[in-house]
């Protein structure tokens, strides 16, 4: 079976949303000293690539651990918007030719091409989805929508933007995966991706590791 990794890998320093919590990893135990090797994770709940509960924004919106298991897993549709430059919108015309795929139970994966820039400052000037997209989007049935870059919304630089794609899709009841990366490598319709989080008692999100496997 081909799997796709979709993950970035977690690091002590790594990038995250402006003015979140940084990641840590530390060694606390060894097994030369202690006789087995642990290590403290220190993040916040949208570190790295993850998904968001509708409790991200949402008022009485379901937490991580109440979305069922069975959200985070079905038949991939990538829709390839590579072509998108820097803090362009990504509008419904540019998503409507691929209208009828868009099904109960498909997870719609947005491949901006943006992952290449993860790490760097201009990973912050990501193409973005209008919400009037997103409304439509989500009409289609579609619960979960992932994008390989920071944000499905425009990423501020001065922290006063909005959040309208956010408040669409979670306040429907639906699920929004960040920073993914190696969508170029799903071709085809034939892929199963995965998107499990930790099972985190009332959390707003938590990490992922993202993955795909070719049916």
């Amino acid at each position: 079976m081909q799997t796709v990794d979709l993950s970035h890998s977690l690091k002590t320093g790594m990038q995250v949303y402006p003015g979140d919590p940084t990641f840590n990893c530390m060694c606390v135990a060894t097994i030369q000293k202690d006789g087995s090797a642990v290590r403290s994770l220190s993040m916040g709940t949208h570190t790295g690539t993850h998904v968001d509960a509708p409790s991200h924004f949402i008022v009485d919106g379901k937490s991580i651990d109440q979305v069922p298991l069975s959200t985070f897993i079905g038949p991939a549709l990538v829709i390839d918007l590579t072509t998108k430059s820097a803090r362009q919108a990504i509008t419904w015309e540019d998503l409507a030719p691929h209208a009828s795929k868009m099904t109960k139970g498909v997870i719609l994966l947005l491949h901006t091409g943006w992952s290449k820039h993860w790490g760097t400052e201009k990973y912050l000037d990501h193409p973005f989805l209008e919400r009037t997209a997103a409304e439509q989007i989500m009409a289609t049935g579609i619960k979960v929508v992932g994008i390989d870059a920071l944000n499905p919304d425009e990423t501020p630089l001065d922290g006063n933007g909005t959040f309208g794609v956010h408040e669409v899709i979670l306040g429907a009841g639906g699920i929004i995966a960040e920073n993914l990366t190696n969508l170029h490598c799903l071709d085809g319709d034939n892929y199963t991706v995965q998107l499990i989080p930790l099972k985190i008692d009332e959390s707003d999100g938590s990490p992922i590791r993202a993955f795909a496997c070719k049916t």
